[in-house]
């Protein structure tokens, strides 16, 4: 209520202060809320993925002998419907993986030796101070962008690439 000199009496101005005071108050819960939001979703989003990847490596040992038995495959059973039937495992093996966002970690012979994704076990001596890949001994997977279990590899050395 404004008095007859236009002024607003000491309750209005007590209860518009108290009023703004309540609105700071819940705009800061607000914002809190949206932070704990957001702060569970990223947890929620790291355990589902320390999960995942923890049923990964359980399974990678597996996946390991599927392909070891795919890559080691006799000539002669190349048309046998059983062996055809694990070969099929394995791709189906690596679609699910994929569908997981498991990659599988390039570690060709020749790729330059990568320690943050690539752990030798082997040195070889060779002509060059670059280190490569000289074998994959077992394969590495990373999980997006994070590396779940490292290739094991034979690293030999080998000239730098004088065009490169």
């Amino acid at each position: 209520m404004v008095d007859k000199h236009g002024k607003k009496s000491k309750k209005e101005t007590e209860l518009e202060q108290k009023l703004g005071e309540l609105t700071a108050d819940l705009q800061r819960v607000q914002a809190d809320f949206v932070n704990y939001r957001r702060r569970v979703d990223d947890e929620r989003k790291v355990l589902m993925d320390t999960a995942r990847a923890a049923t990964i490596m359980k399974l990678l040992p597996v996946i390991d002998t599927i392909e070891r038995a795919v890559n080691h495959l006799p000539t002669e059973l190349e048309h046998n419907n059983w062996a055809q039937g694990v070969v099929s495992l394995a791709k189906s093996l690596d679609k699910s993986l994929q569908d997981l966002s498991i990659t599988r970690i390039t570690a060709t012979p020749g790729t330059v030796f990568d320690p943050n994704e690539h752990e030798a076990v082997m040195m070889e001596d060779g002509e060059g101070d670059v280190e490569v890949i000289a074998e994959e001994l077992r394969a590495g997977y990373r999980l997006g962008n994070t590396v779940i279990r490292h290739s094991m590899v034979r690293v030999s050395k080998q000239a730098a690439n004088k065009n490169g």
